[in-house]
């Protein structure tokens, strides 16, 4: 009868490990794919500060022959699930970034930022999103006034 409890104990020792090592994961890291009015391809981190809010940290870069450009931008979320696996978020931003011009003028920028976009994380560690970021440029060497990036984005989550 003892070996038949402590088996059992053993047995939901495991199984509570096993579902807090799934849904502890805290960070996310993969590729943000956006639009021309962005960088581009983006790095992507996610950081789960508590249940329903996180930190997003996206690094772009872009480089052609006359142009070069690179953006720092970082993201304050809430996010609010719809059902199981699929959430959706919000949240305000800021970024930072420097820019060349092969023929003109080359400096930095800043703008300020938000996001609204639905995602779904996979039973595998794997999540994709997709986001809409409005964007108003605070300089007019390099842009000036409102964008709009759309980005899809695939994530690892650990």
């Amino acid at each position: 009868m003892k070996k038949l409890i402590f088996m059992a104990a053993a047995a939901a020792s495991l199984v509570s490990i096993n579902s807090f090592a799934q849904s502890g994961t805290k960070n996310a890291l993969g590729l943000r794919f956006g639009g021309n009015s962005g960088l581009g391809t983006e790095i992507s981190y996610q950081r789960d500060l508590t249940k329903n809010n996180r930190l997003e940290l996206d690094l772009g870069f872009r480089n052609n022959n006359n142009f070069n450009a690179t953006k720092l931008t970082g993201i304050y979320e809430w996010v609010w699930n719809i059902d199981g696996s699929f959430n959706w978020y919000a949240g305000p931003g800021v970024a930072i970034g420097t820019y060349s011009h092969k023929h003109h003028d080359s400096g930095t920028f800043a703008l300020i930022t938000g996001t609204i976009g639905i995602e779904y994380t996979f039973d595998i560690p794997l999540q994709i999103s997709l986001d809409l970021r409005p964007e108003i440029y605070l300089n007019d060497s390099y842009r000036d006034g409102l964008y709009t990036d759309l980005g899809l984005a695939i994530r690892y989550k650990f």
